[in-house]
């Protein structure tokens, strides 16, 4: 029987994740290791100044005082002898679309998976409503996965609209779209009245084009979007070359 990886951003307690759980148990053999609060937005972050705690609980979880990708760096080569052979993250509570995923830590946890090796899906549901059908989603690609072949440094990124899944329209190959600049930084005062910032809420869609995630949500359509771990932006590389050579 397949060997899954579970870990999430929003913590071990989540339920996203057991929801992600309940769905996967019949199809795989799951091992679970996710953060013990929330660390959403940590990105790809490693722990690198202390060691790391890894507690099993008595759901049979295992939860580490650490970020997303310490989880799953640590459920790959920490004390179990059998490797993976998928790594799965999610359910987000809310969807990573676009530029989210460069903040996500439910991306990043995923991405860690590939990073090892792994065959690697990020799983996030647009709401906090309708887990049950982001579950069936990722129990279906879980039974297909054998059949996925990504090139390397690749993973799959996946959005499900918050709907009941007779109200899923189907499956997207999508691109990322992009938004724009961000809110301004949220200014409130502690009870000393020392001046504190809260991060304010991401920028609206600037490109939401058809092909995109966005578009593919808010049609009803569960997005499916492939990502590379490689930013080199090959296309600018003559250019920068060009600016370099006038430069000397």
């Amino acid at each position: 029987m397949r060997r899954l990886l579970l870990s999430n951003d929003d913590g071990v307690h989540a339920p996203g994740l057991r929801a992600l759980y309940d769905a996967l148990v019949p199809h795989a053999r799951l091992r679970v290791v996710a953060p013990d609060r929330d660390r959403s937005g940590a990105s790809n972050s490693l722990t690198l100044s202390r060691p790391l705690s890894l507690t099993a609980l008595e759901s049979g979880f295992y939860c580490v005082d650490g970020t997303p990708a310490d989880c799953v760096y640590l459920g790959v080569n920490g004390v179990w002898d059998e490797k993976p052979d998928l790594v799965i993250s999610g359910i987000n509570h809310g969807g990573n679309l676009g530029d989210d995923v460069l903040y996500s830590g439910t991306v990043a946890a995923a991405m860690e998976g590939r990073n090892l090796g792994m065959t690697a899906i990020a799983m996030s549901l647009t709401g906090t409503r309708h887990f049950d059908t982001a579950g069936r989603v990722a129990a279906s690609l879980v039974g297909a996965a054998d059949q996925l072949s990504l090139p390397p440094r690749s993973l799959l990124n996946v959005n499900v609209p918050d709907l009941p899944w007779e109200e899923i329209q189907g499956f997207r190959v999508t691109r990322l779209g992009y938004r724009g600049p961000a809110e301004r930084p949220m200014e409130v005062r502690d009870p000393r009245g020392r001046r504190r910032y809260w991060i304010a809420a991401v920028g609206l869609n600037a490109d939401d084009g058809p092909d995109t995630d966005f578009a593919a949500v808010e049609a009803g359509y569960v997005s499916i979007t492939p990502l590379q771990t490689d930013l080199t932006r090959r296309g600018a590389i003559d250019d920068v070359k060009g600016w370099l050579d006038a430069l000397t």
